[in-house]
This record gives structure tokens, C-alpha cells and sequence, in this order.
């Protein structure tokens, strides 16, 4: 069965980015797809791709990252300055982040309007997971 979960901005805001990181890897785990409203820091990605790497074993065997920001795509004055002082009151709202484990997404693909998640096919998975009893 394919599981989302949906985690807000407002969910993370308070966090410090060790803590964001650890929420988001242990929903990964339990083999979920999270969809994060916003984005993490680019720091952040980069930690989260480490610590993911880190917990790699037998059952965890990583994360597929996928974040799509329509609003970049815009560069016209008005709508940098609304971005700017958005990002100001409400931090990094804008865009869309998917976090998967690997063993259930099979690929994210992003254009600069929309994102696509495929997913493997739960039946195999199912055989291997009963194979290693």
C-alpha cells in the first residue's frame, strides 16, 4: 500500500535543521512519501542526502528528493520583491518538496510547472520482502 503524508510548513518552521531532518527521515522510514509544503534550506538537502546515507542498511535503502518551485520561473521586479518579502513573514513557503524512500519510489521527474512521482510496483517488493524470510 503507497502511503502519503502530507506535512505542512508551519509543522517544521520551529525547528532547528537537525530536528527538521530527523522528522523527515523517520516518516521516509516507515515508508511513507512525504509531501512538504516549501523547501528545506539548500544546507539542509545536503544534510538530509548525508544522514540518509548514513542510515542505509539492509531494510532503509535511501531516499529519492524532488523540488519543484513554479515561482523561480518568474523574474519580473514585481514578482521578486512579493517573493522577497513573503519569504520574509512566512519563510520558505513556495514550492513543493517530495521526500521518498527508494525502495518504493522508482523515479521523480520535474518540469519548472509540474512534478511526477513513480512509484515501483508494490507486488515485487512484497515477493523480495517475503524471499529474505
Amino acid at each position: 500500500m503507497l502511503t502519503l503524508e502530507f506535512i505542512p510548513y508551519t509543522e517544521i518552521a520551529g525547528l532547528d535543521s537537525e530536528a527538521r531532518i530527523k522528522k523527515l527521515i523517520n516518516v521516509v522510514k516507515q515508508e511513507k512519501i512525504v509531501l512538504l509544503e516549501g523547501r528545506l534550506k539548500e544546507e539542509e538537502e545536503g544534510e538530509l542526502i548525508k544522514k540518509t546515507m548514513e542510515s542505509i542498511n539492509d531494510k532503509f535503502t535511501g531516499i529519492e528528493l524532488g523540488v519543484i518551485n513554479p515561482a523561480e520561473n518568474d523574474t519580473s521586479f514585481y514578482k521578486i520583491v512579493q517573493t522577497m518579502l513573503a519569504r520574509i513573514l512566512l519563510g520558505k513557503r513556495e514550492g513543493f518538496t517530495i521526500i521518498g524512500p527508494a525502495n518504493v519510489v522508482k523515479q521523480i521527474k520535474k518540469d519548472p510547472n509540474k512534478i511526477q512521482l513513480f512509484t515501483k510496483d508494490s507486488t515485487r517488493r512484497k515477493k523480495r520482502a517475503s524471499g529474505r524470510k
